[in-house]
């Protein structure tokens, strides 16, 4: 058996779990995800250091046996509000395509990006749209600096 098969199998059977209320605890997630399968483990991130320390993160991960499971508490789970707040819930293989996607959307109103280069057919993130980001956000922080230089000089 090819240890990277069974890598590949493991993560599209692990869920990520996002924008998770504070009061939630490790028992009520466990007790909200356990109708969908056999949950093989579950991760609840806490804080490790500095002010937060010992409180949750508002995210997990949980591990399904098989990933048909971990698909159907997806399409069950997401956008359920728990505490009045909409889960995330991802295929953990997903969250990093994701989160780099939301970045240069979130960045559109000030570093707008060609959509024709954000993306490739597979819909990850490409490299040159990623170089153009690093490109903007060095632009940026120059056009800041700069800016910060200015009014020194009245």
């Amino acid at each position: 058996m090819d240890p990277r098969s069974f890598a590949d199998e493991r993560s599209e059977s692990r869920l990520y779990v996002g924008n998770l209320d504070l009061r939630i605890t490790e028992a009520a997630l466990i007790k909200m995800f356990s109708p969908y399968g056999k949950i093989i483990s579950e991760d609840f991130l806490w804080h490790t250091r500095g002010p937060k320390r010992g409180e949750p993160r508002g995210f997990a991960f949980i591990q399904y046996s098989t990933k048909e499971e971990a698909k159907l508490a997806k399409e069950k789970m997401h956008g359920r509000l728990a505490c009045g707040r909409p889960l995330m819930v991802h295929l953990a293989s997903e969250k990093y395509l994701e989160e780099a996607a939301a970045q240069n959307s979130s960045k559109a109103g000030c570093n707008t990006i060609k959509s024709g280069t954000t993306s490739t057919i597979s819909g990850q993130v490409s490299r040159s749209a990623k170089i153009a980001a690093i490109k903007n956000k060095l632009k940026a922080l120059d056009e800041e600096r700069d800016g910060a230089k200015k009014p020194k000089a009245s």
